[in-house]
């Protein structure tokens, strides 16, 4: 599986790493972790562009799924693994 997943996540997020496991557990090799805890900017980009200030943010390709919440929701909606294939 070859999904381009991105997280918005700090460095000490007990969500991030739950969301992290998950996709892991999907066949997510790669995850591109954007860090907003280094750079003020970064988070003001990540709020502006999520309109949520919490992280983790996930998108996987184009789609903003959320936080880890509504991963895990999407997960068990049985939506997630279809939307991994596509992106």
């Amino acid at each position: 599986m070859t999904s381009h997943v991105v997280m918005y996540s700090t460095a000490v997020c007990p969500y991030c790493v739950m969301a992290e496991r998950l996709l892991k557990s999907k066949g997510v090799e790669n995850i591109e972790k954007i860090r907003v805890d280094l750079d003020p900017a970064i988070k003001e980009n990540m709020m502006q562009k999520t309109g949520r200030r919490t992280v983790p943010q996930i998108y996987i390709g184009e789609t903003h799924v959320g936080g880890f919440d509504d991963l895990s929701a999407l997960d068990r909606a049985g939506k997630l693994e279809p939307l991994l294939q596509q992106a």
